[in-house]
């Protein structure tokens, strides 16, 4: 149930608990450990190494939707990567097994009907293993590579949620059969109840985590694509100024670093062959070359070279 408060970081994280005994299940992917007393949610972030911020984030979403996320740059990528992949952890290797033992334990394996029930669980199962063994192999290592700076380039983010399907209809078939059709005593029923209130609560929790990955995850993972590209802009026009356009091994001579500071100062071809004492047919000849040179055959972009290679200040220039 929905208890519409907004929990911040002075907030004690036991008064979250007590609030939301289903934050128990995110602690531990988070990397937060039981035994914090009565420290604040930011004192226990901190102690355990996450950021709080993001760690508040998914709470607050998973608990009562609330979110301006998709479009929150604040987020942090490394934190919701570990969370995730932390959280499959959990679900692969105890809920899934856990559930499983649950179930035959509830049920007669002499019958059909309950041979059955195993085998549609296990299907199951096998449907959630694919899901999450997808996103470990190719979602989360491209999320890693985009961290380190030199991302994928036959992936991204759109492709991954274009594929990112509902996986609980299984799910939704297996409580229906059990339900309706599968018969029981009285102690056999109770197990069984039990099995199915941990099954729905289940259903709940996989909800919430493919919501955290649509509406938290895959925006931040845009958003760090949009940076990557423009850090990868930034760094091939940077290369090429300063690469200064010696591809071919050549390189300015003075004389024509000279016509470039003149260039930047405003003068026309004549004003420059007076001012360094050379023919305008030499001005012309250097202005050729550079061009050549540099690949640069604008003023505007010369003025961006002799400024990134200092030869002239650009206080001085009129922009």
């Amino acid at each position: 149930m929905k208890n519409l408060k907004m929990y911040e970081p002075q907030d004690k994280m036991i008064t979250l608990i007590k609030d939301n005994y289903s934050v128990l299940q995110a602690l531990g992917s988070f990397g937060i450990n039981l035994g914090f007393g009565d420290k604040t949610v930011a004192e226990t972030c901190e102690m355990n190494g996450v950021d709080t911020y993001t760690f508040l984030a998914v709470v607050n979403f998973t608990i009562n939707d609330f979110a301006n996320i998709e479009e929150d740059d604040q987020i942090s990528v490394p934190t919701l990567l570990h969370y995730l992949k932390a959280s499959h952890t959990y679900y692969l290797d105890f809920q899934l097994p856990f559930i499983r033992r649950e179930l035959k334990e509830s049920i007669n394996e002499g019958d059909p009907l309950g041979r059955l029930i195993m085998r549609l669980y296990d299907e199951y199962a096998q449907e959630i293993q694919r899901h999450m063994k997808y996103e470990e192999k190719t979602l989360f290592p491209y999320v890693q590579s985009l961290l380190d700076g030199q991302p994928a380039t036959d992936y991204n983010i759109d492709t991954f949620s274009r594929h990112h399907e509902s996986t609980d209809k299984k799910l939704r078939e297996l409580k229906l059969m059990i339900i309706k059709y599968l018969p029981n005593d009285a102690h056999r029923n109770n197990r069984l109840t039990a099995t199915l209130y941990d099954i729905y609560n289940n259903e709940e929790w996989l909800e919430q985590h493919a919501e955290v990955e649509d509406r938290i995850f895959a925006p931040a993972i845009k958003r760090l694509e949009q940076q990557n590209k423009q850090n990868d802009v930034s760094k091939k026009i940077s290369t090429m100024v300063f690469k200064g356009g010696q591809d071919n091994g050549e390189v300015l001579s003075d004389r024509e670093r000279d016509v470039i500071v003149s260039v930047v100062q405003g003068m026309q071809n004549k004003e420059i062959a007076d001012h360094l004492c050379i023919s305008i047919n030499t001005v012309i000849t250097h202005r050729r070359n550079i061009a050549r040179k540099l690949q640069i055959h604008s003023a505007a972009g010369l003025t961006i070279y002799a400024i990134v290679n200092g030869l002239v200040d650009i206080s001085s220039v009129k922009l």
